[in-house]
């Protein structure tokens, strides 16, 4: 069952994989696998093998920057175009209940050295205190219960004068819609929700111009909308607008509401409140708004994301890897392979009710990393 979906990553991306090099290819496979069995950083796995990590380091050196981020985006692209393709080929009603959807987010991976590439220090509200650290941009696909990352690259974090999240957010997208059109799936039509740091009318109007239509964008307390002839910040409208109880589609209180925007123009707003009593809000930025009920179950996906750097950070550890320039892409395309490999396996019967935890707890338990070894790198490691 291992060996057949590590075949399947071999057959499907070796071409692509051996551009970069046959002794960088391998590492990097092997790299992943040892994700799965516990051993996280080169050191790890060279200690398990009895040879001197240098012999790792090397091979992980020699991959360029360019060809890790098309390595990286070639394995992402093409394992959710294949789950994609399943669903676009049944029924409309099949499509709608398994409610694809895009989100974007970014998060950081705290570090403490100073020579990681892309590592910036600013102030964190959680720590009261300057941290150093690496911003990752992350683009997520999410249906059925699968998260699938579609394109992640790190990023500046000094500041929003002086970054450039939302021209990278488009560059990102753009290069998405190009691949998945190879693929023959137009990835534009697929909703795309983000947090209210990058909600603007200039990069609404650009995702417009790429295709994306149907945006979704948390709110800023502090953002002033006219609604019914009356200006008021956000915060206030919170506190008066009276929500509807929970309807069909809408398990929570909400309101939907037309309003205009100094910022976004002609917007609208979906008001809803959790089980505690604060009030939040949406923006609908789309080209045609939805209703309560589309507005609503796109949003509600959101936390996919959270969920998916969770599992990196915490499952995965992609702290653990630290090396030096190009290979901190190195490292995170080691962390990204091992999550779609185990993505893989979940979607067999013997793991379909398997978490992603349960399912690496089960294949250290019953599963030898040797035996894969003497299948695949026997080559390498003699």
């Amino acid at each position: 069952m291992l060996e057949q979906e590590f075949d399947w990553f071999f057959t499907t991306h070796a071409q692509t994989l051996r551009k970069g090099g046959k002794g960088g290819f391998e590492v990097l496979m092997l790299m992943s696998v040892a994700q799965v069995f516990g051993l996280y950083t080169p050191k790890e796995m060279a200690d398990y093998l009895g040879i001197h990590s240098q012999k790792l380091y090397s091979h992980l050196k020699s991959l360029s920057l360019a060809s890790l981020q098309k390595l990286m985006l070639s394995f992402m692209v093409k394992q959710a175009a294949e789950q994609l393709k399943s669903i676009l080929s049944k029924s409309a009603a099949t499509y709608s209940r398994a409610g694809i959807s895009m989100h974007v987010d970014d998060s950081v991976i705290e570090r403490v050295g100073k020579q990681i590439r892309s590592t910036y220090k600013w102030y964190s509200g959680r720590f009261k205190q300057v941290v150093r650290g690496n911003d990752l941009l992350g683009i997520v696909l999410s249906f059925n219960g699968l998260i699938l990352p579609l394109h992640l690259m790190f990023c500046s974090k000094q500041g929003r004068a002086n970054t450039s999240k939302p021209e990278l957010l488009v560059k990102m997208l753009g290069e998405l819609k190009d691949l998945f059109a190879q693929q023959g799936i137009d990835i534009s039509g697929v909703p795309l929700t983000m947090d209210s740091w990058f909600a603007s009318q200039d990069l609404r109007q650009k995702l417009w111009a790429l295709g994306f239509h149907h945006l979704i964008v948390a709110g800023k307390r502090t953002s002033v909308f006219t609604i019914n002839g009356q200006k008021h910040p956000a915060r206030e409208w919170k506190l008066q607008l009276p929500l509807k109880d929970p309807q069909w589609g809408v398990e929570v209180p909400h309101l939907r509401k037309k309003a205009n925007s100094p910022t976004f123009g002609n917007v609208v707003l979906f008001f809803f409140a959790k089980q505690t009593t604060r009030v939040f809000y949406l923006m609908d930025l789309s080209r045609v708004p939805g209703r309560s009920a589309e507005i609503w179950n796109i949003w509600e996906q959101h936390h996919r994301i959270e969920q998916f750097w969770r599992l990196l950070k915490s499952v995965f550890r992609i702290k653990t890897i630290q090396l030096r320039g190009d290979g901190l892409y190195a490292g995170l395309l080691i962390k990204v392979l091992a999550y779609l490999f185990v993505l893989r396996l979940q979607a067999q019967t013997a793991f379909k009710n398997f978490s992603v935890v349960q399912i690496l707890r089960k294949i250290r338990r019953e599963d030898s990393l040797d035996t894969l070894i003497d299948q695949h790198f026997h080559a390498f490691i003699s």
